[in-house]
């Protein structure tokens, strides 16, 4: 699913490998993101979100999720 723009609450692949969930894109510049597990106190920023591949969206997610429960 590459070629999307990440939004809040996408699961994307950042410029380095790691995997991460964009929680904030504050002002439109900078995307804000944390590791898919383990809360929030490990977090990164980039202001390139071309950087960002974006892997499952926030609402792909969200429903299979809902699919699984």
């Amino acid at each position: 699913m590459s070629g999307a723009r990440a939004e809040v609450g996408d699961l994307v692949r950042d410029g380095v490998g790691q995997q991460a969930i964009v929680t904030d894109i504050k002002q439109g510049r900078t995307w804000v993101l944390r590791r898919p597990a383990g809360g929030m106190a490990h977090q990164w920023e980039t202001d390139d979100p071309d950087s960002l591949q974006v892997l499952e969206t926030r609402a792909s997610r969200s429903a299979r999720e809902r699919t699984e429960q």
